[in-house]
């Protein structure tokens, strides 16, 4: 039945099935805690983007223990990185909380290297006209003001389809949400 797997468990899957196979240098889009780091290989450079100067003590104990990894403090419409200098990007429930969608993935495509991807795991707007969807723009607004500025009502897939990537791949899923409702989600990859 769809929607019977909670987000958090396809999550969970998205991470172990897609993150251990990434190689080179990886930016971490809104890193979190830093749990996408328990996944990568060891030799991963990996680079954990945070917006906020107050960190979560799980991110700074995973950064103390990867070598040559690094914290960035910045947001993601303004990735402190060369030009073409990161062979992948993880964005895990991340695109929605940023200001600017699609500044964000111009700076994720500006710093990937030709060949490089973006690897993603969004909840995105629920199908226009459904209770899903009348819920999560009803909700918004306090969302955005109290989570981090997450927006639950993007079309995510949209804006990276819009992105100008050479190709993008996109699975759409539905797991349990609040009040009889299914939370809409996204996995892909965008190629640069």
């Amino acid at each position: 039945m769809p929607g019977s797997t909670p987000s958090s468990e396809l999550r969970r899957r998205w991470r172990a099935s897609v993150l251990p196979g990434l190689r080179g240098v990886v930016l971490d889009l809104g890193a979190g805690s830093g749990i996408a780091a328990d996944q990568l290989a060891s030799d991963v450079e990996w680079l954990a983007l945070e917006p906020r100067r107050r960190i979560e003590p799980a991110l700074r104990q995973r950064l103390g223990r990867r070598s040559g990894s690094r914290l960035l403090t910045a947001p993601a419409e303004a990735i402190p990185l060369e030009s073409g200098s990161v062979d992948a990007v993880i964005a895990s429930t991340v695109l929605c909380s940023v200001r600017r969608p699609a500044d964000a993935l111009q700076e994720v495509r500006r710093v990937l290297r030709p060949g490089g991807r973006l690897v993603f795991f969004e909840h995105v707007a629920g199908e226009r006209g459904t209770w899903t969807s009348v819920l999560q723009a009803a909700c918004a607004p306090l969302s955005r003001l109290i989570d981090h500025g997450c927006d639950p009502h993007r079309d995510t897939a949209a804006s990276i389809q819009a992105a100008g990537f050479a190709s993008v791949e996109v699975k759409r899923m539905l797991a349990p949400g609040i009040l009889g409702t299914v939370e809409p989600l996204i996995e892909g990859t965008a190629i640069a």
